[in-house]
């Protein structure tokens, strides 16, 4: 293996950072443009004001290289596909324009449905799926690295253009549906380097010393060929003889063997996740290879909001000192799923707000340890400064004695219920539903005038009094509307939710909400998740005034609504100073006390979502059991008081979901709906082979869209369903929830799902 000489220092950085903008200046552009109001170009001035922003600030705060090519559109995978010439044809046809192109297999265009959207490694972030197949034939079909490396050149800014590795980019595709039994993905490789070793050379002409490959797959179990693969790759792109030195990071765990190939690699810096995978650590000094590499420790966390151990971060530094060439400080993966700044959040307690980092102060961190392994003078009172933080972390932790002896007095059968087969006759008897029974998943279209009552509300404009009457009168609409549809089992909309977990940490103690926290999910879609910082309880009642309040406008029945506590931690940045077991084990019984008092109430269904079951499952199949088992107790620790004639359902949408498949058995929820219409009812082929016998609901309908299934395109779906599921166990209903379509998408689309759903029934019967 040849080395280099003369590799410019790589510096302080970190690995990406919200692109968003801090007031969410792209969302708003980008759905203005989607709905007529604004034209590309001034599209295109929002985006490029954000990327300069982004630079000089990155550049300004002491940063030793600056990312780009971080900004998106809609989402990097995307891009990546657009940039090798891999979207699908039917995206590109009919005259759209490339962007126009582009949104097409994001969001859908008229009657085509987009491209399959799922969970970002064990991330909220959702990513657009690739479809490959033997006749893909890969090229350099844009130069959108470069063109923001010159953009960034312009303002002074030489930057460090950041690229979803060739390896991680096929790994994270599909085969496409035509696709003969045999793809292998790994088979275009060799055209994907060549992409790659072009777009290099135009980098290195345009001035670019460093380039970023992100291989994130390598974070999780790999195969023997996977590995080689990932060898050849960065054989062939190391020794290029036109490129700019070339970073590999694999962040969201450890590279364990990936490590090892990579060092052999002729590449000039590798990038190690030390939160997440710290265990490479152990044995790096062994790996012959590392001698010639820089490694960029990523000791500051991108995944969560506290603030770093500065002197634990230095710790980590100094065992890599001696090891490799040089270690630079970064950030151990993309702060893209963090906030913006900690400065915009003005309601903080003090007190609180001296142990959080958001992406701005995380940047902070890295500079300031970066001077600390240079062995800068100057920092010292920063790092007595941040002990001082930390230490009063350590004791600010809200205790609650009461939901700790409620832990400690578990048994077994508090997380079980009776056996499905008791349960469900007695279910069908107080119910009375018909086989395909129709329901939505929860949430219905929040309208500028719901969205204004809570605005109104929070600045003090209307009373509580009024507030309720504006929720109630919404609600009322919500249940006239799905009577008049026909659906079966009707739902309150969910109008008082601003967020389907940010709600529930309102309502329980041990939770912050912040004011400007907001992080990227999908595309325009921005979420502000919560922050626990101490112990778990419900002070009162969260749902039960809303939802019981819907069931006395109807006789038919109405779902409770609750988030489960696997997802509430999902979406949550969660405390790190206790198990995350435990955590969940304190949302439970929260949960548990809300089922037991919408049962009170007349409620005879109740739904606990889970989406994020699949989100949070470990990318190493080692570290698999223990979450499991943790997570599916705390589902059924706070579902099993339920009595056996109320209605369990859960619900769980884009993931894959053939890792769980047994822990969605293990839940015994009596019915589980599931997101199905993107990935053409894949996940029925999952529950088949596992025996699965109680009641399901694989989405008929994709929400992420705004597109409106007609009659026939729904009942070929349920035609499909109905091939893998008996009717009276098969359930109808939308992938999700409505809260972010419109009336006029939804009303629609709901009448073509009850409609298809009758006229099936029939045979069903029959």
């Amino acid at each position: 293996m040849t080395h280099r000489t003369h590799v410019p220092a790589l510096g302080a950085t970190v690995l990406g950072y919200p692109r968003i903008g801090p007031d969410r200046e792209l969302k708003r552009a980008l759905e203005a443009y989607w709905a007529g109001r604004i034209d590309a170009s001034a599209l295109h001035e929002v985006a490029a004001a954000l990327r300069a922003a982004t630079w000089t600030a990155l550049r300004d705060a002491g940063l030793g290289s600056v990312p780009s090519n971080t900004f998106s559109y809609y989402d990097q995978v995307l891009d990546t596909a657009v940039l090798v010439d891999a979207l699908p044809a039917r995206y590109t046809e009919s005259g759209r324009t490339p962007l126009d192109a582009y949104f097409a297999a994001a969001r859908g265009a008229d009657s085509l449905a987009p491209l399959e959207l799922t969970k970002w490694f064990d991330t909220n972030y959702h990513y657009l799926v690739p479809e490959l197949g033997p006749d893909t034939v890969l090229r350099l079909a844009g130069r959108k690295p470069v063109e923001e490396f010159r953009e960034a050149a312009a303002l002074g800014i030489t930057t460090r253009p950041v690229l979803i590795g060739p390896v991680t980019f096929l790994l994270l595709s599909k085969s496409a549906p035509d696709a003969p039994a045999g793809f292998d993905r790994l088979d275009l490789l060799d055209a994907m380097i060549d992409t790659q070793l072009e777009l290099l050379a135009e980098l290195a002409d345009a001035g670019a010393e460093w380039v970023q490959f992100d291989e994130p797959a390598f974070a999780a179990d790999r195969t023997p060929a996977e590995l080689d693969a990932l060898a050849h790759a960065y054989r062939r792109l190391g020794e290029a003889q036109r490129r700019p030195n070339l970073l590999v990071t694999g962040y969201h765990g450890a590279l364990a063997d990936a490590l090892g190939v990579l060092a052999d690699a002729p590449i000039e810096a590798v990038g190690l996740d030390l939160v997440a995978g710290r265990a490479d650590l152990v044995g790096i000094a062994s790996i012959a290879g590392i001698r010639n590499k820089t490694l960029l420790a990523g000791v500051v966390d991108g995944r969560n909001v506290w603030r770093t151990d500065l002197d634990e971060a230095l710790a980590y530094c100094a065992t890599l000192l001696g090891v490799a060439d040089k270690v630079e400080v970064g950030t151990s993966a993309p702060l893209l799923h963090v906030p913006y700044d900690l400065d915009a959040e003005s309601g903080l307690d003090p007190a609180l707000r001296a142990r959080l980092a958001f992406a701005r102060q995380k940047v902070d961190e890295v500079v300031l340890l970066s001077k600390a392994l240079s062995g800068a003078d100057e920092v010292a009172a920063e790092l007595q400064e941040s002990r001082r933080a930390l230490r009063a972390r350590e004791g600010a932790a809200a205790r609650d004695q009461r939901v700790r002896a409620r832990l400690d007095s578990l048994r077994p059968e508090h997380s079980r219920r009776a056996d499905y087969q008791v349960r469900v006759e007695g279910q069908a008897e107080r119910l009375g539903l018909p086989p395909l029974a129709t329901t939505t998943i929860g949430s219905f279209p929040q309208t500028g005038g719901v969205r204004r009552a809570r605005a109104d509300r929070r600045a003090g404009r209307i009373d509580e009094d009024e507030y309720r009457r504006r929720m109630r009168a919404e609600i009322a609409d919500v249940i006239a509307l799905q009577e008049d549809i026909g659906l079966d089992v009707l739902v309150h909309g969910e109008p008082e939710r601003n967020d389907m977990v940010q709600y529930f940490a309102e309502n329980l103690a041990g939770f912050l909400s912040t004011e400007h926290g907001w992080v990227q999910s999908y595309g325009s879609r921005c979420v502000r998740p919560p922050i626990i910082h101490g112990d778990v309880s419900r002070p009162a009642p969260m749902t039960v005034e809303w939802s019981s309040y819907a069931q006395s406008l109807t006789e038919r029945p109405v779902k409770g609504m609750l988030t489960g506590p696997v997802t509430i931690l999902a979406w949550s940045f969660v405390r790190d100073d206790q198990p995350l077991g435990d955590t969940a084990r304190q949302v439970a019984l929260a949960l548990r006390d809300e089922i037991r008092d919408l049962e009170s109430a007349g409620l005879r269904i109740v739904q606990v979502d889970e989406p994020a079951l699949r989100e949070l499952l470990p990318l190493r199949e080692a570290d698999r059991a223990d979450y499991l088992a943790w997570a599916v107790d705390s589902f059924r620790l706070a579902t099993s008081g339920a009595a056996d004639s109320t209605q369990i359902h859960t619900h769980l949408c884009y993931s894959e979901f053939g890792d769980v498949i047994d822990a969605i058995d293990a839940l015994d929820a009596d019915v589980t709906t599931i997101e199905a219409a993107r990935s053409r009812m894949e996940v029925l082929d999952d529950l088949h082979k596992i025996g699965y016998r109680r009641g399901v609901g694989p989405g008929v309908y994709d929400i992420h869209s705004p597109r409106v299934p007609d009659e026939a395109e729904v009942t070929r779906l349920i035609g499909a369903a109905l091939d893998a599921v008996p009717g009276d166990r098969l359930w109808v209903n939308p992938d999700c929830g409505l809260k972010t379509r419109g009336y006029a998408e939804v009303e629609p689309a709901l009448r073509a799902m009850v409609s298809a759903a009758r006229a099936l029934r029939t045979q069903v019967r029959g």
